[in-house]
């Protein structure tokens, strides 16, 4: 990506949307993101009647913060890492900054716009992305080092559908890093990753605070069952 082709995203992004800029802090780390004015305002009724899809991508939620945090506590080069639903690109802007090669993934195509946008704008160079429906994965994903997702337990369903992602996504030594606030799907997910031969190798909890919002963000480490 040029920078000309980065000016022509940004462009777009905000011609087709009010765009307003939010500044994050990641360790020592300042990350100016661009994103969308209201999520709210992106609802179609018609992604809802089609598949409940609703467009939590366009707000940066509490869990992305901790779980950015430790990701850039990690030696990411020449580790392989992807992002499940990465929204604005802020976790997947850390692993890139901790040396991981990223394939950021969302099933919103302005949602990967976004990531590879905020991304050219803080480091000079984007992720690869892709679209991807959990409910039907792309035979050739691949697996990872790192699988990691912040805060996407948030509906029933999700709680099987994000254990079978990394039953099939996880390499065999890989660590899967999932950020929760404590959504309604977690404990059917972390049932679901123990039917799928996943273990649960380590539970850490992060606070959360800006503003009136005060969170504590579990973060679960997640590997295979050695066998």
């Amino acid at each position: 990506m040029t920078l000309a082709s980065c000016a022509a995203l940004v462009e777009e992004l905000e011609r087709r949307y009010v765009v307003e800029t939010e500044m994050v802090t990641v360790g020592a780390h300042a990350v100016e993101l661009i994103r969308p004015r209201s999520a709210e305002e992106l609802i179609s009724e018609e992604d809802f009647a089609r598949d409940e899809r609703l467009p939590y991508w366009a707000a940066l939620w509490p869990s992305a913060h901790p779980l950015a945090a430790r990701v850039m506590e990690e030696h990411g080069a020449g580790r392989s890492l992807l992002e499940l639903g990465c929204g604005l690109g802020l976790v997947t802007i850390a692993a890139m900054r901790a040396g991981f090669a990223v394939l950021a993934t969302d099933y919103y195509d302005d949602a990967l716009r976004f990531t590879r946008a905020n991304a050219w704008r803080a480091l000079g160079r984007e992720p690869e992305t892709r679209h991807v429906n959990w409910r039907d994965l792309p035979s050739d994903l691949g697996v990872f080092d790192r699988v990691v997702a912040a805060d996407v337990l948030y509906e029933r369903p999700y709680g099987e559908l994000v254990a079978g992602v990394l039953a099939r996504t996880l390499a065999p030594d890989g660590l899967a890093l999932i950020a929760d606030p404590g959504r309604v799907a977690v404990e059917a997910f972390l049932a679901a990753c123990g039917a799928r031969g996943l273990e649960v190798r380590e539970t850490e909890e992060r606070p959360y605070a800006a503003g009136n919002v005060r969170q504590t963000i579990r973060i679960y480490a997640i590997a295979r069952i050695a066998i």
